[in-house]
C-alpha cells in the first residue's frame, strides 16, 4: 500500500505546513471577478492594468525555481497563471510551493501575454480555497490535448465527480440534459399546461405495469410504495378542473439494469382535457422536434449506437397499427389468430410466455420479438390490446379488444406511451378487477385496484389524452449516448466488489451498458 499512502501523506503534510504559515486552506469564500474565458476573449479590450480575480482547480503545475507556471480550470475553460517569487513576495510564494494538482485556488493579478503568445495572469495575490488531499487520476496531456483521461467506465460512474473534473465532454452531456428539460417545460408552459407535484410515496401504486419498491411508514404503521408512474394523481387533477397538467419527476421500478433501464428514471407525464391520442401524437412530435433543434441544432441526429445510421426527427412521424406491423413481420393476423397460434408464433421466434398469460401479452410478445427492433425511424405504433392497457379508453372502431393507445419508437426503443384516457368509472373498475385476477395468478406487474382513484372518476373526469415521455432516453438520443448510465449523474450500480468481478469489456467504447442483470419484462412504460 506504500504507493497509495505516500502521496496522501505528502498532501496532508503540505496541509499542515499551510496551517503553520497561518493560511486557512478551507476559507468561507472568495470574490471572483472574471471567468477564464472572459479574460481570454476580452484580453484585447482590457485596460492595461485591470486586475482580475479568478478561481478554479489546478490542472497543470510546473515549478521552475523561483517561478511557477500553472493552469487553473473553471466552468468556462483554462487559463495560465504566472507566479514569480520576486513579484509575489517570499511568503506568498511559499504558499505556491505547497500547491498540488487538483487544489482549488483563487488568483488575483493582471492579464498579460507571454513571450510564447499565451494570455496569462501575472499573479499578485494567491488564496488556497480547498486543499485536495487525494490526487486526481493520472491524466496525460500533449500539446494541450488530453489523450489518456479518466476512462474506466465503472470508476467513472462510481466517482462521477472525478469524471466531471477530467472529462469536459461529460459536463457537456449534462448541460444538454438540462437544456432538454428546460425546452420541454417551456413548450408545455407556453401551451397552457400547469406544472404540478404529486406524491412519490403512495399507499397504492399504479399507472404502469411494473414491480414497485416497498417501504414502511413507522408513525402510521403502514406500507408505502415508491411511485412507478405519475398518472393516477394527475388524472385526479383533471377531475378537479385542472385541464392541462404535467409533472416531470423521478419514478421507481423494481426491475433489472441494462443499457436502456435504470430502477430510478425521469418521466414526463402530461394530461390534456378534451383531447385524444391523435392530438397527443402531434404534440409529442412538436416536443421532440423543438427539443432536438435547441439541444442539437438539427433534426438529423446520428445514432448513438456507433453506426452510420442517422435519425430524422422532422415531423410527421410514421403512424402504423400494431396489428399491421406484426402481420408484415411475423406473418400472423393477431386480431384473428387463436391463442394457440399466437403461442406457436412466439415459440417460432424464440420467445415464450407462462401458461395462462393474457392474450394481449402474447400479442405484445410477438411485437417485441418481430417488430420493435426494426422500428428505426420515428414511428407511432397505435391501437394496442385492451388487456395490457387497463387505463386506456376502448378503441372507437374495436371497443371490445383494442384501445386508443400509441407508443413512439425510435431506433428500436420506446420513447413515449400515450392513451385516450379511460374515464368510465364502471369500465375502469372492471379493468382493475381483471388485473387483480392476474395478480392472484402470479403476475407481479398487474396493477392493483385503487378505490380512491375510482371514487375520483365517479365524480366525472373529462375525456383526455395522457402522455408519458422517457426523458432519459430522449437525452441519450440527443447527446449520442448509447447507455442510460451516461445521462444519469449517479446511476445505480452493483456493489463495487461484484462489479469488479463482472467486468467483461464487451460494451460499446463510448457508452457502455450496466453490468449484466435481469432485464425488465417490458420496455419502460407509464
Amino acid at each position: 500500500m506504500e504507493g497509495l499512502t505516500d502521496p496522501l501523506e505528502a498532501r496532508r503534510g503540505k496541509l499542515r505546513a499551510l496551517r503553520a504559515l497561518g493560511v486557512q486552506p478551507y476559507p468561507h469564500g472568495f470574490r471572483r471577478t472574471h471567468l477564464a474565458a472572459e479574460v481570454l476573449e476580452g484580453f484585447a479590450g482590457l485596460e492595461e492594468r485591470v486586475t482580475a480575480a479568478l478561481a478554479g482547480r489546478i490542472r497543470s503545475l510546473r515549478p521552475m525555481g523561483k517561478v511557477v507556471f500553472a493552469h487553473i480550470e473553471d466552468p468556462s475553460g483554462r487559463i495560465q497563471l504566472y507566479l514569480r517569487a520576486d513579484e509575489m513576495g517570499e511568503e506568498s510564494f511559499r504558499v505556491a510551493s505547497l500547491l498540488d494538482l487538483g487544489d482549488l485556488i483563487g488568483a488575483t493579478g493582471v492579464p498579460f501575454r507571454t513571450r510564447t503568445g499565451e494570455i496569462s495572469i501575472r499573479v499578485e495575490g494567491l488564496s488556497v480555497l480547498a486543499k485536495a488531499l487525494r490526487p486526481l487520476p493520472a491524466v496525460k496531456e500533449r500539446e494541450g490535448v488530453v489523450y489518456d483521461a479518466f476512462r474506466d467506465r465503472e470508476a467513472r460512474y462510481r466517482r462521477r465527480y472525478l469524471d466531471l473534473i477530467l472529462n469536459p465532454e461529460v459536463r457537456e452531456v449534462f448541460a444538454r440534459r438540462a437544456a432538454a428539460i428546460r425546452v420541454l417545460r417551456r413548450e408545455l408552459d407556453a401551451r397552457g399546461f400547469l406544472e404540478v407535484e404529486t406524491p412519490v410515496l403512495q399507499a397504492v401504486y399504479g399507472g404502469a405495469s411494473a414491480r414497485p419498491f416497498r417501504t414502511h411508514h413507522h408513525a402510521l404503521d403502514m406500507p408505502l410504495y415508491l411511485r412507478i408512474a405519475e398518472e393516477l394523481p394527475l388524472k385526479k387533477l383533471l377531475v378537479g378542473g385542472l385541464e392541462r397538467v404535467y409533472e416531470l419527476g423521478r419514478v421507481f421500478r423494481n426491475e433489472g439494469l441494462d443499457r436502456h433501464h435504470n430502477p430510478e428514471f425521469t418521466l414526463l407525464e402530461f394530461y390534456w382535457a378534451y383531447a385524444d391520442y391523435r392530438e397527443a401524437m402531434s404534440l409529442v412530435e412538436d416536443l421532440v422536434r423543438q427539443t432536438a433543434l435547441e439541444v442539437r441544432g438539427a433534426l438529423q441526429i446520428p445514432s448513438p449506437e456507433g453506426t452510420d445510421e442517422v435519425v430524422d426527427l422532422a415531423p410527421p412521424f410514421e403512424r402504423r397499427s400494431l396489428a399491421d406491423l406484426v402481420r408484415e413481420q411475423a406473418g400472423i393476423d393477431v386480431l384473428a389468430a387463436s391463442d394457440g397460434a399466437l403461442d406457436e408464433a412466439c415459440r417460432r421466434l424464440g420467445g415464450g410466455l407462462p401458461a395462462g398469460a393474457p392474450r394481449g401479452k402474447r400479442i405484445e410478445k410477438l411485437f417485441d420479438l418481430s417488430v420493435a427492433p426494426r422500428l428505426r425511424r420515428p414511428t407511432f405504433v397505435t391501437d394496442y390490446p385492451m388487456s395490457i392497457s387497463p387505463l386506456a379508453k376502448g378503441h372507437r372502431e374495436r371497443p371490445d379488444d383494442l384501445v386508443e393507445r400509441f407508443e413512439l419508437f425510435i431506433l428500436g426503443q420506446e420513447y413515449a406511451n400515450a392513451f385516450s384516457e379511460l374515464n368510465d368509472p364502471e369500465e375502469q373498475r372492471r379493468r382493475f378487477a381483471e388485473q387483480q385476477r392476474w395478480r392472484e395468478a402470479g403476475d407481479e406487474e398487474a396493477q392493483p385496484l385503487d378505490e380512491d382513484f375510482l371514487e375520483a372518476l365517479e365524480h366525472g373526469m373529462p375525456p383526455a389524452a395522457g402522455v408519458g415521455i422517457g426523458v432519459d432516453r430522449l437525452v441519450m438520443l440527443l447527446t449520442g449516448c448509447a447507455a442510460i448510465r451516461d445521462v444519469l449523474l449517479f446511476p445505480h450500480l452493483r456493489p463495487s466488489d461484484e462489479s469488479d468481478r463482472d467486468r467483461t469489456g464487451a460494451e460499446p467504447e463510448e457508452c457502455p451498458g450496466a453490468p449484466a442483470s435481469p432485464a425488465p419484462s417490458r420496455e419502460e412504460r407509464r
